[in-house]
């Protein structure tokens, strides 16, 4: 099984790592999912379907016999409490949204770290039992990442990403389509500034030696992604990926027919 500290030291390292991402509030899934070889499943509090319990139950369903998965946890807003929350309960990694600032970083982190370093609270519940509990060996296994999806944040990256204890940037890739004046989330007509876009959060984030991680659609957008210089990448997602194989096999079952 992958440890968080195994985990946190290849994303610091900047080594390729991949991810899956899930939306679903189902930890029979997860149990399944952690076991598949990706090196994390992301669970979505943000637009997922997910309820606090569900979330603590999806992660302690990550933490099964033969996992070589992680839990790390998209968490509602850049808010310490949603952050200690997702932590307390055995995330190895929160990812914040809407990162507009290196201010709004510096709070990510704060919200990450204990007294002196942050202001988390001290209270790690279930997290005691495989992070920590000692603060510095929490701080040493646990990573936050902020999501690069905005105006602003692009305007910014380069600070952002030199914000003392953050470990890495995100890319929410619909978001920053929209941002950069796409009229769709998958809007081919700005595809030439997109693509600029990510060279120069790749860029931002090499310069200050932390890792850069961006969301996929599928497997072969992951490993293109992955070659041009991004450390991790994830692919998205369960519900979109059950809906896309209940649907093949229809097609197929109905092609045989009268």
């Amino acid at each position: 099984m992958t440890t968080a500290a195994q985990f946190t030291t290849a994303l610091r390292n900047r080594q390729r790592l991949l991810g899956y991402w899930s939306l679903l509030d189902s930890p029979v899934a997860a149990e399944r999912l952690a076991q598949v070889g990706y090196d994390y499943l992301a669970f979505d509090a943000q637009h997922g379907m997910f309820g606090y319990q569900g979330l603590l139950n999806n992660l302690i369903a990550t933490d099964t016999r033969g996992s070589t998965a992680v839990g790390m946890v998209r968490v509602e807003a850049n808010d310490p409490t949603y952050i200690g929350r997702a932590l307390d309960a055995g995330a190895a990694a929160v990812i914040v949204p809407l990162v507009d600032t290196a201010q709004d970083a510096a709070a990510a982190v704060a919200a990450v770290r204990y007294p002196p370093h942050g202001r988390r609270s001290y209270g790690p519940m279930r997290a005691q039992l495989r992070i920590g509990p000692d603060p510095i060996d929490t701080h040493a296994q646990t990573a936050v990442l902020a999501m690069i999806e905005t105006a602003d944040g692009l305007a910014d990256v380069e600070e952002i990403c030199a914000t003392p204890g953050l470990d890495g940037i995100y890319v929410g890739p619909s978001d920053l389509r929209l941002a950069i004046g796409g009229r769709t989330s998958t809007d081919p007509e700005v595809a030439e500034e997109f693509e600029a876009a990510l060279a120069r959060i790749r860029n931002a984030a090499e310069a200050a030696g932390i890792a850069a991680g961006i969301h996929n659609a599928d497997g072969a957008s992951a490993a293109r992604r992955l070659d041009e210089g991004f450390t991790f990448a994830t692919v998205a997602a369960d519900v979109v990926h059950l809906q896309q194989a209940a649907a093949a096999h229809l097609a197929a079952a109905r092609s045989t027919g009268a």
